[in-house]
């Protein structure tokens, strides 16, 4: 008698839909899922002091170097815009505790990159994202150009990027947080503003760095750069982390230098204006001249007269036979 033995398929088993999935992207997917729910978990085994947090953010502001580059401020509209700048933001949420915030380039393709900006408080579950496209352009007030060079494509990235991350740290903090931060850093400059010959041409020096004459600055500050006040060193340093940081250019708050109509031409001779004094001062020297001697321009050449012939004209056989008579 025989014995029918069964054969089993060796593919029967196979679960096609786990099969059409790559086993890189499983795994992706679960560390990227066990991340998140560590971050979660660990948070709330260790939730934030909020006291002892504003303790933290209060001095961090006391700090100088951090007091300087604080705040931002532009112009738009005839009036200063100003805020806390992306430096303070950082500050703020590395002190606050438990929130992670950063920026991924999603793709870069067709010459623009998709970007993502987010900030997200684990212990709360507050998050807030942005995603926005760079082109890689960039504009100027002398016209536009594309970017190639693979540097200058990552800071337009970087600095765009920066924009949106400082509005997401800002919107899952607390505002009187970020108030308090805010004061703390006015007050610090205030206490660490140096007034001194040597701290205003530092300052002047830093700007010149970036384009801004030594008289641009004194027409924006209304008067002498030995008499900047302390407010208006503070200002300046605004001004200057704005420009800095891209937030606005130099010619948002500087007006441009006023150029003489009349230069001297650079072979050495003199000037127009100076030809024209002379020319006036030898027209005052020189006597007025009176009405006879004042010639007077004929508005056509004038064409010389000819003499008018008064004799009646002679009869040539009459001087013949006058002549033959004669003789």
């Amino acid at each position: 008698m025989t014995n029918a033995v069964a054969t089993l398929n060796p593919f029967g088993a196979i679960d096609n839909a786990a099969a059409a999935t790559p086993a890189t992207q499983t795994t992706d997917s679960a560390r990227a899922v066990a991340e998140v729910q560590a971050a979660l978990v660990i948070a709330r085994m260790n939730p934030r002091d909020q006291r002892q947090a504003m303790d933290r953010i209060l001095n961090a502001c006391c700090r100088p170097q951090l007091a300087e580059s604080a705040l931002y401020s532009y112009a738009r509209g005839g009036s200063d815009i100003s805020g806390p700048s992306i430096r303070l933001a950082e500050a703020i949420a590395q002190q606050w505790g438990n929130i992670q915030f950063g920026i991924r380039e999603l793709s870069q393709a067709n010459g623009k990159s998709e970007v993502q900006a987010f900030a997200w408080d684990v212990e709360t579950n507050t998050r807030r994202e942005v995603t926005f496209t760079v082109p890689h352009i960039r504009y100027t007030k002398r016209g536009s150009y594309k970017l190639e060079e693979a540097r200058d494509i990552y800071e337009l990235v970087a600095n765009q990027g920066a924009r949106r991350l400082r509005a997401c740290i800002l919107s899952v903090i607390p505002g009187d947080v970020i108030e308090a931060a805010v004061s703390q850093c006015m007050l610090t400059l205030k206490a660490h503003c140096d007034v001194t010959p040597e701290g205003i041409q530092k300052l002047v020096s830093a700007f010149e760095a970036i384009g801004v004459s030594k008289a641009r600055i004194e027409k924006f500050c209304q008067c002498r750069a030995e008499a900047i006040k302390p407010a208006q060193i503070i200002r300046l340093r605004n001004v200057y982390a704005s420009i800095k940081d891209g937030m606005s250019s130099a010619d948002d708050w500087f007006e441009p230098e006023e150029k003489p109509a009349l230069e001297t031409d650079t072979s050495g001779k003199k000037s127009l204006k100076d030809k024209l004094k002379e020319r006036k001062a030898k027209s005052e020297e020189a006597p007025a001249a009176t009405a006879e001697e004042v010639p007077v321009a004929d508005s056509e050449p004038s064409i010389p007269e000819q003499p008018v012939d008064t004799h009646p004209p002679v009869d040539e056989a009459w001087v013949k036979a006058y002549a033959q008579g004669t003789d």
